[in-house]
């Protein structure tokens, strides 16, 4: 990470109005800073910590690198280790904490009225009282609530949503029953069109923020990129149907006194919330895992019990092909014997004639890890077929494969128009999974190299490019930042590297590789803002100029947004 040259790093402050109902009233304004989830904002970069911090003006959070902090953090641990002086330190720090906490403007269960000023990467409201922030669950930007205070930390705590005095214009009744309940949906409660406005607007923040980018504005007309100064990110490109779009289902199962249920856990815990049909679910796996369920109480299926690892059923997986209509079931089993298998299976294909594959993969293990390393087809095929755009591929019980197949055409889409292809150029793909993009590129490349470090998913890839016939693509198992540089002495360079990491972004080692083979073209495909906004900056300083930037909605009704962007090299 580098230093904030742009003097971006701190947000201004906004005077939002708050007034408490309840409990002691102080003057003093604290800075607030918010401690992130692991997955969601905190990211190691170099020696720096990236830490979560509101921005008031929209809401999104800052992520800055905070390198006195950790220092600090570090001393504590040291001054702990020491045998003689561990617990009155231990001591001295909940003293001091005490009186800290004691001296806030709000305690725990008071109540306050606050104005909420914008909307943090979890989804929760952020208000203040006196300078101290409250992140509200349910509230959204220009509301003004009732709350009442349910924790409290140095410099943040959570509120819980009592009442709405002025309602957001963006705020709409969300449709699902149990959306109160089930934590896979964030944002049901905010206007499709207000979502997708707030997701382009949080990319836009991390991207100024930790990538110290200067976007310049975008409102949807067409741009010349040739004549413009700074990064254009587009509006978020959404669905004409934002629901029943997830192909694929995995349901946790539980026993409750009426038997066996499924569903979805529960906000912030492992309780199963039952449920019959989910919005975002395509209705056919609700169907199956209904039918599984029905069958399963009938036969007296025991579930399996997190905390005495007894129980059989773990976990109903559902996976639907949207161009074919074929469909496989997995049962996640703890233990390799099924009663009544024969029963069991003869019924599902009964009443649900498009299941093409009923597997079982056992799971024995004390673990929330889904799936076991064993896995067995009951009945059908090990594989179903399905198409993204006019390439095929056959998804296992196992593989991976993009939830949201509408979405993932138009994301891979934008990823070929941004590759620039013309039919001569060599392509790596990185991070390649099962070649979903390699192959999308092959179509359009002259070479393409795809390098993947799960060996499983090499497999996958190499079988999908023969169902496809495509003998362009050469795939490779291995960590990329070794295998890249290893084809690089071999002979091989490329005009485009395209790469789409996981959550914490690219291995520093790859974007190393990347600035030395230096590509015409890099395009970045990401599912974690903050680690694309950190990856950026490493490249723009490489040597790289980041032109634009793409979102795409692939989960409606969640925070999450994935991004396509594209870098061309300076001459």
């Amino acid at each position: 990470m580098t230093n904030n040259r742009s003097g971006r790093g701190k947000s201004r402050r906004n005077a939002a109005t708050a007034t408490p109902v309840q409990g002691n009233q102080h003057q003093n304004t604290m800075k607030a800073t918010r401690e992130s989830e692991p997955e969601q904002s905190q990211v190691r970069a170099g020696n720096g910590l990236l830490q979560a911090e509101i921005k008031h003006k929209n809401g999104n959070v800052n992520e800055n690198v905070n390198d006195s902090d950790r220092k600090k953090r570090k001393n504590g641990r040291d001054t702990r280790r020491s045998s003689n002086g561990r617990r009155s330190h231990d001591a001295s720090n909940r003293n001091r904490s005490s009186v800290e906490r004691s001296d806030l403007p709000v305690q725990k269960n008071d109540e306050a009225v606050i104005d909420i000023i914008g909307m943090n990467h979890d989804g929760e409201g952020v208000g203040r009282v006196e300078g101290f922030t409250l992140f509200v669950p349910g509230a959204l930007p220009g509301e003004k609530v009732r709350v009442k205070v349910l924790k409290t930390k140095k410099q943040y705590g959570y509120a819980k949503l009592l009442d709405i005095a002025q309602a957001s214009p963006d705020r709409i009744a969300a449709p699902c029953a149990i959306y109160d309940q089930c934590g896979g949906c964030q944002i049901q409660h905010m206007s499709y069109e207000a979502q997708l406005s707030w997701k382009r607007q949080h990319v836009v923040d991390v991207l100024e923020r930790i990538g110290k980018l200067s976007v310049t504005s975008d409102d949807g007309t067409s741009v010349d990129l040739s004549s413009v100064h700074g990064v254009v990110v587009h509006p978020t490109l959404g669905m004409s149907e934002p629901w029943r779009y997830r192909n694929k289902a995995q349901v946790p199962i539980g026993v409750t006194e009426g038997g066996l249920v499924g569903g979805f856990y529960a906000r912030g815990s492992h309780r199963i919330v039952d449920m019959n049909t989910c919005l975002i679910q395509d209705e056919r796996n609700d169907e199956v895992v209904a039918r599984v369920k029905e069958i399963g109480r009938m036969l007296g299926i025991s579930a399996y019990n997190e905390e005495t690892g007894r129980g059989l059923l773990r976990h109903v997986v559902v996976k639907t092909a949207f161009r074919t209509g074929e469909m496989m079931l997995v049962l996640v089993t703890n233990g390799r014997d099924i009663p009544h298998a024969d029963a069991w299976m003869g019924s599902i294909r009964e009443h649900i004639p498009h299941v093409a594959s009923i597997c079982q993969n056992v799971n024995t293990k004390r673990t929330n890890v889904i799936f076991g390393d064993e896995t067995r087809v009951l009945w059908g095929r090990d594989v179903i077929y399905d198409y993204i755009g006019n390439v095929q591929f056959a998804i296992s019980a196992r593989s991976f494969y993009q939830v949201n197949p509408v979405q993932t055409e138009v994301l891979y889409g934008k990823t070929v128009e941004y590759a620039g292809l013309t039919g001569k150029e060599t392509v790596i793909d990185a991070y390649c999974g099962i070649g979903t993009i390699s192959l999308f590129l092959a179509q359009h490349a002259d070479q393409v190299y795809g390098v993947e470090i799960v060996k499983e998913a090499i497999d996958d890839a190499r079988s999908n490019a023969l169902l496809n016939e495509m003998r362009n693509v050469k795939f490779e198992v291995g960590a990329s930042e070794d295998v890249i540089p290893a084809w690089k002495e071999q002979g091989i360079t490329a005009d485009v590297i395209v790469v789409d990491p996981p959550r914490k972004g690219c291995d520093p080692r790859l974007l190393d590789t990347i600035l030395e083979m230096k590509p015409e073209r890099v395009v970045y495909v990401s599912c974690n803002p903050s680690t694309l906004a950190r990856d950026l900056r490493i490249l723009e300083d490489g040597g790289y100029i980041t032109v634009e930037v793409q979102p795409v909605d692939m989960f409606p009704h969640t925070v999450h947004v994935e991004c396509c962007s594209l870098l061309v090299r300076k001459d």
